[in-house]
Order: C-alpha cells, then structure tokens, then sequence
C-alpha cells in the first residue's frame, strides 16, 4: 500500500493552528509523515487595536473552551495586552522552515516550540534571538540555525502556499490535506478539535478512498 502524506497548511500565529496541536501530534505518533506549508496570516508586522485583541481573546476562550488547549496568564494579560506586541507570521514561517532543513521533522517541534512561546509563556517569537534560543531548545546548533534562517526563501514559500490554497479551495488556517498515489484530498477536521484520535481516523478513511 502506498503510505499517507498529510500535508499541514498552518501559520505559527494562528490561534486554530495552536488548537489542532493534538490532532497533529497523533497523526506524528501514528508515523504518518507530514509536510508543513506556512501561508502567512500576519503578512506585516501588525500592532492590534483594542477590537482586535478583544476579538482575539474571545477567540482564544472558545479554543480553550473546544479543544481544551491552554493559554498563559503571560500571554493573556502580557502579550495581548501590550499594545506593543508585533504580530508577524514571515519570521516565525521562517524558523520552522530552517529547523526543517536542518533536522528532518525539526520543522514541527520547532512549529511547537514557537506555538508554545507564544500561547503559553507569551513571548515575543517574531524576535530572531528568541527564535534561534528556540532552536537551541530543539538541540539544533545556533549557527547553523541563524545560517538557514538567514537564507531561507520564506516570501517565496508564502506565495507557493496561498497558490496551492486556492488550487484546493483550501478556507484557512488550518487545512489538512492527504496525499496518497498522487493524488490529493482534504481531511474535515473541524468536528475534531479535542478528539485527536477521531482525527488520526478520519485521515486514515480519507487515505483509504485514493486508490491507484
């Protein structure tokens, strides 16, 4: 049988993406490979107006409330209080791709240590030497992080992803699509936020419909 791809289009900063962590942790634990495509929901370095984090926050609750995740006091009355805090999501695609490029599957733990950062300890993961302390964290070599990350072509990995969004009518962040004999079909997960296994299952019946 030809084995499953899941492919995850994410972005670091997307509070659904944060959700989705344990539906994609059993996919990780059932050795599904998966590929990771950043599409870039904060495409500038974007300071919130009180609506917007008061949005953000109400958004967050039903997250909490759905997927029973966890957010920071750090992050709740830190970080999205501040209203200096920069919302950006190029630098932090960029890590995860870096982390990918230096250590196969580093480009997920990375994309959890940055998610991590941010919702838990509320920590500002648009800064380059939080990201790079990120990484060491991972145990990949600071050096030759910060050379990956310097290098990476993330603008053009940004603009391969939305382009294949649109090709797949994929809605947002997250998507997830299966990849099996070549071709390709999206997974529903939106009734699975909280039940990780009944994801791993869906993706599985998903995969089992591509046939040769």
């Amino acid at each position: 049988m030809n084995s499953l791809l899941l492919h995850y289009v994410h972005d670091p900063l997307c509070g659904w993406c944060y959700a989705a962590t344990p539906m994609v942790e059993a996919v990780e634990s059932a050795g599904i490979k998966m590929k990771l495509h950043g599409g870039g929901l904060w495409d500038q370095k974007t300071r919130l107006d009180v609506h917007k984090r008061t949005y953000i926050r109400q958004s967050d609750q039903r997250i909490a409330a759905v997927a029973g995740r966890e957010f920071g006091t750090s992050y709740l009355d830190g970080l999205l209080n501040d209203e200096s805090t920069v919302f950006w999501s190029r630098p932090t695609i960029a890590a995860v791709l870096a982390a990918g490029q230096l250590r196969e599957g580093a480009d997920l733990t990375m994309l959890h240590a940055i998610q991590a950062a941010h919702y838990q300890q509320g920590l500002h993961v648009v800064d380059t030497e939080l990201l790079v302390t990120l990484a060491a964290a991972i145990g990949l070599d600071k050096n030759a992080f910060s050379t990956a990350l310097d290098g990476m072509a993330v603008d053009d990995h940004i603009q391969h992803t939305r382009l294949w969004m649109r090709q797949l009518n994929m809605g947002g962040f997250p998507s997830f699509v299966v990849e099996r004999f070549g071709k390709h079909a999206r997974v529903a997960h939106e009734s699975f936020y909280g039940e990780p296994m009944s994801f791993l299952r869906a993706v599985h019946a998903v995969g089992a419909g591509l046939q040769p």
